[in-house]
């Protein structure tokens, strides 16, 4: 493994540095960057054109004037020397841009790509697993719309009919009998589609579900829930228990009585746990990430104790079982405590909680919970078109492959040997299936962060985009490099990290 490495490191460095530049060759090529200078008329003008001669250093050759900066950049990988990417054509440090504008597009960049892979898989894998169903075709026909739509078409639409709409919707929020009925049939629907079996099967899960849901919207009407939202201990605890349940099942199954019990005692925990826990997290002088990072290290470790207490000749499933099923009662216990804040933010906003502009609420002065839904709201929208956007390939990756490992000859071997149909599924197609999908991932890092360029400009956030469009415009080479460099070692660093994922996937693979 340490010899794959050095040897993809060697092969990388040598790659950037022949494309940082070309790069860089064509950035100082594409203007003249004293162009707005040159037709000043105040007396400081020479002054001003000489100053930005040495600030981009001008005068010098560019094979020179890329040394400087590569000797700049080295800065920032050996110990003891300063990152230096150079200064803007107004004489602010790149690095300190490229710090600020970093973290608006990774936070844009990362849950984009993360809820596209979440969903885009799943909905793959079930319309493998139901293909030709309804819910197959539903999610063909949807993956290729949203695909086949402009980026910024689909972050306008958003805006208007999400934002506006919700915002709209929030001063006034009740649900009435015949919009529960419509999102009942829609749930319904998809209840009936997921399930699958015979036709009595399906709408046996289609009149549950959809009653269900018309049920939860109108009683949540009457509670006046939507302005004062809350999961409850009694919501917790019900979410808690089903993901303890879904969990254990996809870890083991439910006949392995050892690892369910794990995990139902380890919701049962949590649930106990959420009674200290929120009014501690809540508390302004205990609210940070820090506590709740620290309270979850807790909770992994009090799960690890439950899997190996009551595991018995299942205990290593159990553990792992247990720490993921306590990882989402963590989750479900952060949500609701958000879900609390809603009216406070919503106080300091106006009402209007999905946000349409910027990344964050300039001069925002809520508390701890309130800036966090502010960073939450903001990045709703932006996300959430990236996301519509490269679902499609995700899906269909994941349903192209997934039909492949299954029609596998160790597949049906499983099956011969009467293993369950999650077995099958699970652990011998599902880890193949994943294989080609960690290549697809690591690629489109560059690609999120290339097209993040349009989303923030049309949503108004201060990110890389704008720092790439900005040294474009006024061919200033030092922020487009900044630009590349991060999006360049980004993909480098994920698709070496791809890489060493394949061994762990299939072990059939040797590095």
């Amino acid at each position: 493994m340490g010899v794959l490495v050095a040897r993809r490191l060697f092969i990388s460095t040598v790659t950037l540095l022949m494309s940082s530049f070309l790069v860089f060759v064509l950035v100082v090529n594409s203007g003249d960057p004293l162009a707005n200078l040159r037709n000043d008329t105040s007396p400081e003008r020479d002054t001003k054109i000489a100053r930005r001669i040495a600030i981009l250093h001008l005068d010098e050759p560019v094979p020179q004037r890329y040394l400087k900066w590569l000797r700049g950049v080295t800065g920032c990988v050996v110990p003891g020397r300063d990152c230096d990417l150079g200064t803007t054509v107004n004489d602010q440090s790149v690095t300190a841009l490229v710090s600020e504008a970093l973290g608006a597009t990774l936070r844009l960049v990362t849950a984009a790509l993360v809820l596209a892979i979440v969903l885009g898989v799943a909905a793959g894998l079930v319309s493998a697993l139901r293909q030709y169903s309804g819910f197959d075709h539903t999610v063909s026909f949807t993956a290729f719309l949203f695909f086949s739509l402009p980026l910024f078409w689909v972050a306008v639409l958003l805006k208007q009919y999400l934002a506006i709409g919700a915002n709209n919707w929030f001063a006034e929020p009740r649900i009435g009998l015949a919009s529960a009925l419509a999102v009942a049939a829609v749930t319904g629907g998809a209840a009936g589609a997921l399930v699958g079996g015979d036709r009595r099967r399906r709408w046996l899960a289609r009149v549950t579900a959809g009653g269900l849901t018309a049920t939860i919207l109108v009683q949540l009407s009457r509670e006046d829930w939507f302005r004062r939202p809350a999961l409850g201990q009694a919501g917790i605890a019900v979410l808690s228990l089903g993901s303890a349940l879904g969990i254990a099942y996809l870890s083991a199954g439910l006949g392995r009585r050892a690892v369910l019990v794990s995990c139902l005692a380890t919701a049962t925990e949590g649930c106990l746990a959420q009674v200290v826990v929120t009014p501690w997290l809540q508390d302004p002088l205990w609210a940070s990430w820090t506590n709740v990072l620290l309270l979850l290290l807790v909770a992994l470790l009090a799960a690890a104790v439950t899997g190996v207490a009551l595991g018995a000749q299942d205990r290593g499933t159990a553990v792992r079982a247990s720490m993921v099923t306590a990882a989402a009662t963590g989750a479900f216990i952060l949500i609701d405590i958000l879900l609390r804040a809603v009216p406070g933010y919503a106080a300091l906003v106006n009402g209007r909680i999905i946000a349409t502009i910027g990344s964050q609420t300039p001069e925002f002065a809520g508390g701890f919970w309130e800036q966090q839904l502010d960073i939450l709201a903001h990045l709703l929208l932006p996300t959430l078109a990236v996301t519509l956007v490269t679902f499609a390939s995700y899906s269909r990756y994941s349903r192209g492959t997934m039909l492949e490992a299954m029609s596998q000859d160790y597949v049906r071997t499983a099956r011969s040997k009467g293993l369950p149909e999650r077995v099958v599924v699970v652990r011998h197609a599902l880890r193949n299936a994943l294989i080609p999908l960690t290549t697809v991932a690591a690629m489109d890092v560059g690609a999120l962060l290339g097209g993040a360029v349009i989303t923030e400009h049309v949503f108004g956030w201060r990110g890389m985009g704008t720092l790439f469009l900005g040294g474009l415009l006024q061919v200033d080479p030092n922020p487009v490099m900044g630009f590349f460099l991060v999006t360049v070692v980004a993909v480098i660093a994920l698709n070496l990290v791809a890489d060493l994922a394949y061994a762990l996937l299939d072990p059939r693979i040797r590095l």
